[in-house]
């Protein structure tokens, strides 16, 4: 339940109605996506099956096929009997050296590109966020920041990193920007790791976060727009860095 209440907005977007185009993907995309991010946490158990059928806008049978595909993946367990059903189990964290290799598999462009995609979607979302929320919508939002201080390993901090922006979409108040926040931080989340273990980008990047919060909670939407832009140039900057030394 706490975990639920502290993820609010995007995990409601994690449970909306898939689109009708080959559902059992669709279905297997938003659960592992919400799963690598760390909107569901390790052991939490998902909904009944009638019940997330319905919340996802699918049959029990395409669900069933989507559960199966996520226990092959072994991002899902499921127990019998009583006090079974399906439970989150989370990825283990891909080790620096098979970080590099995917981050080699990117060329220069395509980072970058990928970086004014996710700078898009972000100061959207900022800029949004700031026309559309009060002050107790931004709740969730400040306990993701500061958690970020708190994370003592690099992975931790790409996780918390990435649900911040999910978040950020989420206060937003858009489902759609939300699950494509969601989809992003899932390709390159893992590869900021490289550049996240760094003590001292990691408070930087705490410090834009908290900006971004202010000019949000203030109503300064070009402001806020242009800092979550900002915090995203950063991070994609030194990924380009780091990938002309590979």
């Amino acid at each position: 339940m706490k975990q639920q209440q502290m993820n609010g907005g995007a995990r409601r977007a994690v449970f909306t109605p898939v689109d009708n185009r080959a559902r059992v993907d669709a279905v297997v995309r938003r659960i592992g996506d919400a799963i690598e991010l760390g909107l569901l946490a390790e052991g939490e158990q998902l909904p009944g099956e009638s019940e997330l059928a319905g919340q996802l806008g699918v049959s029990t049978v395409t669900l069933r096929e989507a559960l199966m595909a996520l226990r092959q993946q072994g991002l899902v367990t499921t127990r019998r009997g009583r006090g079974g059903g399906s439970f989150v189990s989370s990825p283990e964290v891909p080790g620096a050296d098979r970080l590099r290799v995917r981050l080699r598999g990117w060329s220069t462009e395509e980072l970058r590109d990928l970086g004014d995609h996710w700078a898009a979607l972000s100061g959207t979302a900022a800029r949004l966020a700031a026309e559309r929320t009060e002050p107790d919508d931004l709740v969730q939002l400040r306990r993701t920041a500061e958690e970020l201080t708190l994370a003592a390993d690099a992975a931790a901090r790409s996780r918390v990193y990435g649900r911040f922006h999910v978040e950020l979409a989420a206060a937003a108040q858009s489902a759609r920007l939300t699950r494509e926040q969601v989809a992003l931080q899932t390709e390159i989340g893992a590869v900021l790791c490289l550049v996240l273990g760094d003590d001292e980008y990691r408070e930087e990047v705490a410090d834009r976060h908290r900006s971004v919060i202010s000019a949000v909670q203030d109503g300064i939407q070009e402001t806020a727009r242009h800092l979550a832009e900002r915090c995203v140039q950063e991070s994609t900057a030194r990924l380009v860095a780091l990938r002309l030394t590979l």
